[in-house]
């Protein structure tokens, strides 16, 4: 049965698999590049930022010897800006060990490659015998076999993981983990699955138990908090004013405009009275406030963010916002952003 799977997937893969350039080589370099970007990212997106990354960075030597502003900036929109700055530190590594690590433990060992992206790279570059599990994998393993351990749970990924190592095609890994990958995102998907067509129907547990929509199953909702904040364009004559994100907090080593976060949402006049509010502004300077966007959503992994946001005009040579980094309007754009700060200046036509 185990022959059977692989041999399935495997010639499935051959008549539907998507062509995408980071398929087309066997260079780990390229490979990882490719991976990182594609972890919690939808490929048709991704691959803009693959292009881009092999047009900027064609090797790791360019990589790591860029400046961490200009990795970020070029990360710019993608999300989960932790991924841009492992990448970078561990293009670093990777030139001071003088190569790209051959090894299974040598690339797992890499900053920001986690189980799955090292049995990706090793496979797909080595062909060495490591199974990927990911959502698709979970998602096709659990319906074909009628698994309901949850995903989530310890149990769930240890299980999962050695019957992925067990179907693996041990003479063709790259190949079968590409299949399965592929299978999962076209054929047996998250919702509406094409079970009519699907090469696996006949031996498919949850389809013929009528459990296909109920499986993977999953023990946690992840809990979502909601935060508050209130940014601030200043316009000072040809110049404004950013911060660098430094904390572990989200959007680490990114830029944004001055911001006043709060513990619930404020309405305007309460903002303008907001004691964190005044304390920026120098003392004596009157400051001309205007809304310019109000409850604006902004949707992460693990919170929802409401922002609003003000534009106050100073004069060139104000003494308020001190604390701030003084920029030319002009070279706004130079700086990485979050997707939400970037929307808002392209909206206002900043940039």
């Amino acid at each position: 049965m185990t022959e059977i799977f692989s041999r399935i997937l495997i010639d499935w893969y051959k008549l539907n698999k998507r062509n995408l350039p980071w398929r087309h080589t066997k260079d780990p370099y390229r490979i990882w590049i490719s991976e990182i970007i594609l972890q919690q990212t939808r490929v048709v997106q991704g691959y803009e930022y693959f292009v881009r990354f092999m047009e900027h960075y064609p090797n790791v030597n360019l990589l790591a010897a860029a400046e961490s502003d200009e990795v970020m900036k070029l990360w710019q929109g993608l999300g989960y800006y932790s991924r841009a700055r492992n990448l970078h530190e561990a293009a670093k590594s990777i030139v001071a060990a003088g190569e790209f690590p051959k090894t299974y433990e040598g690339v797992r060992a890499l900053k920001g490659v986690g189980d799955y992206t090292a049995a990706a790279i090793c496979s797909f570059a080595y062909n060495l015998p490591y199974a990927v599990v990911d959502g698709n994998v979970y998602r096709v393993l659990s319906r074909w076999m009628g698994i309901d351990t949850p995903i989530d749970s310890s149990e769930g990924k240890k299980l999962f993981a050695a019957l992925a190592q067990e179907l693996l095609d041990k003479e063709e890994p790259g190949l079968y983990n590409q299949a399965i990958m592929d299978f999962g995102a076209l054929q047996c998907t998250p919702s509406s699955p094409d079970c009519l067509f699907c090469p696996l129907a006949e031996s498919c547990v949850a389809r013929k138990n009528g459990r296909v929509g109920q499986l993977p199953v999953k023990q946690h909702k992840t809990k979502i908090t909601n935060r508050y904040f209130n940014y601030i364009y200043v316009r000072a004559g040809a110049f404004t004013f950013i911060n660098r994100r430094n904390d572990k907090d989200i959007w680490k080593n990114l830029y944004e405009l001055p911001l006043v976060e709060t513990s619930r949402e404020l309405s305007e006049e309460e903002f303008y009275a907001d004691v964190e509010a005044k304390a920026l502004f120098a003392e004596g300077e009157e400051p001309l406030f205007r809304c310019l966007k109000k409850k604006v959503k902004h949707v992460l992994s693990h919170r929802i963010i409401y922002a609003n946001f003000y534009e106050v005009t100073l004069p060139e040579d104000s003494r308020s916002f001190n604390q701030y980094i003084k920029i030319p309007v002009a070279k706004l754009q130079q700086y990485a952003v979050p997707r939400l700060i970037h929307q808002f200046l392209e909206e206002n036509g900043i940039v």
